[in-house]
């Protein structure tokens, strides 16, 4: 697995093989770096797909264990706490224990939790086996994209991530597809159960195909960070999925979390700019390209994450669509995001990343306008196909080269860490994303319906239908003006999208271990 030499580092000819990497950005995949990414598309295909297919069951499991859905709920929010709580620690434990080894562990725990909760006989059960779920598949992304980064080398990341995001981008749209027909026609225990096959493959797969690494038996691991970093991570998305679910953020519940989460936080940036070996080097943040990349993956997660609940919700609340029906007509984002994202990673390593970017947020926002203008119960399903159709091409112009301008200019040994810190970033922001677009279709709903849109966005989804025909416009309205504030903050994107590279990366001199 390469590694960028600087000019003075010394050669280390008896247990190394030094090769240039592929001149122009126009070099391609090669076949083992096709297989390792396949190998890390499965493990992220298991992780992504998981949190839109359960989503999907929320109501059947229900009346399932004859439970309130505020106690249902965490069997969605006890796997996002799962991971805010394992990710931090995925950059010492790569380093650690070796990346390979990390990433099997991963899989396995991910899958040991799947067929535990399949095999769940209450609420309580199944709640504890998602959150053994969660920290497995908390790691299994960062650790994935760590082995993939530093398999292709710099000049081919952005088209080694722009693999890796195909099921970032059709997770959210086939979940509800299989999740639907899973839950309709086979049994509610299949949406886990599913995972046990692909894991396994996986799990084979890794052993065979991932490079041996050497671990690094001297890394220490930053406890105080961990004991800053993970709990406030945990308490803050607590309290935004509380008030979120209350439908309001000035409770002492929720108040007190968030605070207590942000507290810690603050207290773990302190923390990580004085340490010598941090839990996360925020110092890398520094840099322009690490810099940039962060802040529009903020803004952009927050408005795509957002969006990613409420397109679902207006099919099903204003359309009456089912969930599988709902799936099917998300369809034309994912088909534009394969025609794009392919193209955006070859040319991220042709011209650099800058371009890319802002040529995908542009076609992103033309999409969400397009849509958060023609948001109606009558409005025709092609318009509205197109508009999701455009948002695709744009998302798999923006998501993955965005990460790829991170990626590219950093030595292989900063890849874990700065690895963990994106995906803790983008975690972050969607949860916030999340609970900020819920609160804002919340106080829409309340201005235009009064107190009959009380209690939080499961109201919108409970409206009776004898009633529903009356206040559809009114609801439609509401779901119109809630897609101009991801609109918004699409377009505030393009401050940092600016900063990003505009040229190809430059070519490395990589260390090939000798196995």
């Amino acid at each position: 697995m390469g590694r960028k030499l600087s000019s003075s580092a010394p050669p280390e000819a008896s247990a190394t093989s030094v090769s240039k990497s592929n001149g122009g950005g126009g070099a391609g995949l090669d076949r083992g770096v096709l297989a390792v990414a396949a190998v890390v598309v499965l493990g992220a295909i298991m992780s992504i797909l998981d949190v839109t297919v359960v989503n999907v069951a929320i109501r059947d499991l229900s009346v399932e264990f004859n439970a309130p859905l505020s106690q249902i709920q965490w069997i969605a929010t006890g796997y996002t706490l799962a991971l805010a709580t394992v990710i931090p620690v995925t950059g010492w434990a790569a380093s650690r224990f070796g990346t390979k080894r990390l990433y099997m562990v991963s899989i396995g725990l991910f899958v040991i939790g799947s067929g535990l909760a399949g095999m769940a006989w209450s609420a309580e059960s199944l709640i504890a086996f998602r959150v053994l779920q969660g920290l497995g598949g908390g790691m299994i992304m960062p650790a994935g994209m760590t082995i993939l980064t530093q398999k292709a080398g710099p000049q081919r990341v952005g088209q080694v991530m722009s693999v890796v995001g195909i099921p970032m981008l059709l997770g959210p749209i086939s979940g509800p597809i299989l999740g639907g027909w899973l839950v309709d026609d086979v049994s509610w225990r299949w949406i886990f159960y599913i995972n046990v096959p692909i894991g396994i493959v996986a799990l084979f797969m890794s052993w065979r195909i991932l490079d041996k690494d050497t671990p690094r038996t001297g890394e220490k691991l930053d406890l105080l960070g961990l004991l800053l970093l993970s709990p406030g991570l945990a308490s803050l998305i607590y309290g935004l999925a509380t008030g979120a679910e209350q439908g309001a953020f000035d409770s002492a519940k929720v108040i007190g979390f968030t605070a207590v989460g942000a507290v810690l936080v603050i207290g773990f940036v302190v923390r990580a700019l004085r340490a010598e070996v941090p839990l996360i080097d925020l110092r890398l943040f520094a840099r322009r390209s690490v810099a940039a990349a962060s802040g529009t993956m903020v803004l952009f997660n927050l408005a795509f994450f957002g969006a990613m609940l409420l397109m679902p919700l207006f099919y099903q609340v204003v359309r009456g669509e089912s969930a599988f029906h709902t799936g099917l007509l998300l369809i034309p984002q994912g088909v534009g995001a394969m025609v794009t994202m392919p193209i955006g990673g070859k040319l991220v390593d042709k011209i650099g990343p800058g371009r890319i970017v802002l040529g995908g947020l542009v076609l992103v926002i033309a999409g969400m306008a397009g849509f958060a203008t023609q948001v109606g119960a009558d409005t025709s399903g092609f318009a509205l196909g197109g508009a999701l159709f455009v948002m695709g091409l744009g998302m798999g112009l923006t998501m993955m080269p965005t990460m790829s301008a991170a990626m590219q200019t950093l030595e292989h040994d900063e890849v874990p860490r700065a690895s963990t810190g994106l995906n803790i970033i983008q975690q972050v922001a969607g949860s916030i994303g999340t609970a900020f677009m819920s609160v804002l279709l919340t106080t829409q709903l309340q201005d235009r319906l009064g107190g009959g849109a009380e209690g939080g966005i499961g109201a919108a989804a409970n409206v009776p239908p004898e009633a529903a025909a009356l206040i559809l416009p009114k609801i439609a309205d509401a779901f119109g003006a809630t897609f101009w504030w991801a609109t918004g903050l699409i377009v505030l994107a393009f401050i940092p999208a600016l900063f990003l590279s505009r040229s190809k990366p430059e070519a490395a001199v990589n260390v090939m271990p000798m196995h």
